[in-house]
């Protein structure tokens, strides 16, 4: 008869000291009280409530200064193409503008996502997650954000929520008299960008098998979701949604201090070597930041993790250039965020501190007809900058289907639709006295399944988009 083993618990997730530099947000709605000899870290609704406020208010209009520098270091790379180093520079002027507090670094103001662990010290006493969404409604009514969430009436309807709930809300049990959070404001193209690969033991023999299988995986990401990435895959997983949950936690650097081995109890560890050999890989995929360059990725995360025998889930995701993570805490000392950039500007070189489109873009007057600006544009190869002048037309997905129903029923496509560049894009709310609030190109192949038909009709000859398109329509 096979001998017992000796029961051996150790945490999955073996985190070392947390490095990140927090700010004291305040000391109200926090109090201390003592049960059975131990301290209770007693929290109010109000304070969670104002955490997720100022969290979310804070990653909308300031990045991590760790992120900014990577962003800061393309510019002064000499492999760096002249595209890598100019979309630096202007996501640089971007964070820039945005850590003024008006208009947020990205048009998509994402989805709330609240990962937190509530030591079994700290009491509540009410519903953690509504007053967390308080937080999170307060920040997308108040600032200058956009409402994302549609919420299904039924199969194929749907509504805005007009105030971007629900929030992602995940608490974790856990010991301790601290509570811990990490907030992300997560957008649509970034989300996209999650893939799940049930893998087995084969793709995972050696080295030889795993490295290619990662690269053609990295190669497929594209440029929809605006980088430099922060890529992360994740090696085995008890679940799916384990593997999932924690690709999602590596691409915003939450598990950076894993260790660096793995031990019989199946801990989670990072895989150091082989994010180094995948981020050289990254490098000669040629994408760079946009259509040309080394800058497809700031860095590469690989977490390992224990799996079922039967099976290897592979996992592999990002977060894009609108890296927006704040982590938080609550304990016996108050309220803690981390502390973000406040101050971007100081990046960006002297002679790039003037805005203006620099280099040698081309410029071309839209409203000289569709047919001539066509004739122009067919002049250059893809990757040339070119400064857009005249009328356009912003139109994004609810706005092709819509149009899409109208043909469909047998209307006419409108002339505006077919005398114009068409602008795939969603603006956040415009502040007072603005035109505009913030937008920018949204990914350009959500919008691939219309172009055949509208084409058909005289329309989308020229779209102006960010990222690749998909076969269908380079074809």
């Amino acid at each position: 008869m096979a001998t017992k083993p000796e029961f051996k618990y150790a945490p999955m997730f073996q985190l070392g000291e947390d490095t990140t530099e927090y700010r004291l947000l305040t000391k109200e709605g926090v109090t201390t009280a003592e049960f059975e000899g131990k301290q209770i870290v007693k929290v109010s609704p109000e304070a969670l409530t104002l955490l997720a406020q100022q969290a979310f208010h804070d990653v909308e209009f300031m990045l991590r200064r760790e992120h900014n520098l990577q962003v800061a270091a393309i510019l002064n790379d000499p492999e760096a193409s002249e595209n890598d180093k100019y979309v630096a520079l202007q996501f640089l002027r971007n964070a820039e503008t945005a850590a003024k507090g008006i208009l947020p670094f990205c048009q998509d103001t994402g989805t709330a996502i609240i990962h937190g662990e509530k030591g079994q010290q700290v009491w509540t006493g009410f519903e953690d997650e509504e007053a967390l969404s308080l937080g999170v409604f307060n920040t997308f009514t108040e600032d200058n954000l956009r409402y994302s969430q549609n919420a299904p009436l039924n199969m194929y309807d749907e509504v805005n929520t007009r105030c971007n709930l629900p929030a992602q809300i995940d608490i974790e049990a856990c010991e301790g008299a601290e509570y811990r959070f990490v907030m992300v404001a997560k957008g649509g193209g970034s989300a996209n960008k999650t893939y799940f690969y049930p893998m087995t033991k084969a793709t995972i023999q050696n080295e030889g098998t795993l490295l290619p299988f990662l690269v053609e995986k990295m190669k497929s990401l594209g440029t929809a979701a605006c980088p430099p990435y922060h890529i992360a895959f994740v090696i085995g997983g008890t679940s799916a949604e384990k593997n999932l949950l924690t690709v999602k936690l590596a691409s915003i650097k939450f598990y950076d201090n894993l260790p660096t081995t793995g031990d019989e109890t199946g801990r989670a560890f990072r895989d150091i070597d082989l994010e180094e050999k995948l981020l050289k890989e990254a490098q000669k995929i040629g994408l760079g930041a946009q259509f040309g360059g080394k800058a497809l990725a700031h860095d590469i995360r690989v977490v390992r993790l224990p799996r079922h025998g039967a099976s290897c889930p592979i996992g592999m995701g990002v977060s894009c250039s609108a890296d927006r993570n704040i982590k938080a805490k609550i304990n016996a000392d108050g309220i803690w965020l981390e502390k973000m950039d406040a101050n971007p500007a100081e990046l960006i070189p002297a002679e790039f501190a003037q805005a203006g489109e620099g280099g040698n873009s081309i410029v071309i007057d839209l409203d000289k007809g569709i047919d001539a600006v066509r004739a122009e544009l067919t002049k250059y190869p893809v990757s040339t900058r070119v400064n857009l002048k005249g009328t356009i037309i912003v139109a994004r997905d609810i706005a092709h289907a819509k149009l899409k129903a109208r043909l469909d029923a047998g209307e006419e496509m409108p002339a505006y639709f077919k005398d114009h560049p068409i602008l795939y894009a969603g603006p956040a709310k415009t502040p007072e006295g603005y035109p505009c609030g913030s937008m920018g190109p949204t990914t350009a192949n959500r919008m691939d399944p219309y172009v055949d038909e509208f084409q058909d009709h005289g329309a989308s000859l020229v779209m102006i988009a960010k990222g690749n398109r998909s076969q269908c329509v380079t074809d």
